[in-house]
């Protein structure tokens, strides 16, 4: 069984790439990647841009509704994820538009950060 670990953080509380905090937490972080790795348990792993990169995409009698950042009610509770392969923002948001929650909840898009 496959599980995807979405890790929630407060931005604001994370300690900044290039401080003594963020180097430890960035080295806690390949440690954490080279043991499940040795282990054979990584099936694949990636950094999430920052929650304002975020758009959200609801359907409500058949109109397509988007909201920047991750705007989900409450009493939603992230259930899964798709990942795709988009040429920009307007795809991603045309995808998203026809997930099935789409309709009673809403999906979230986030651009994958790549580091270089």
């Amino acid at each position: 069984m496959q599980y995807l670990m979405l890790i929630y953080s407060r931005e604001s509380d994370d300690p900044k790439p290039g401080t003594p905090e963020g180097d430890k937490l960035y080295g806690d972080y390949m440690k954490f990647t080279e043991d499940v790795t040795q282990r054979k348990l990584m099936l694949g792993s990636n950094a999430l841009q920052p929650v304002s990169t975020a758009t959200t995409v609801r359907v409500r009698q058949g109109k397509t509704q988007t909201t920047d950042g991750p705007f989900a009610e409450t009493k939603e509770q992230l259930g899964g994820y798709y990942l795709l392969d988009c040429k920009d923002l307007d795809e991603a948001i045309a995808w998203a538009a026809r997930i099935p929650s789409a309709r009673y909840g809403s999906v979230e898009i986030r651009p994958v950060m790549l580091f270089e």
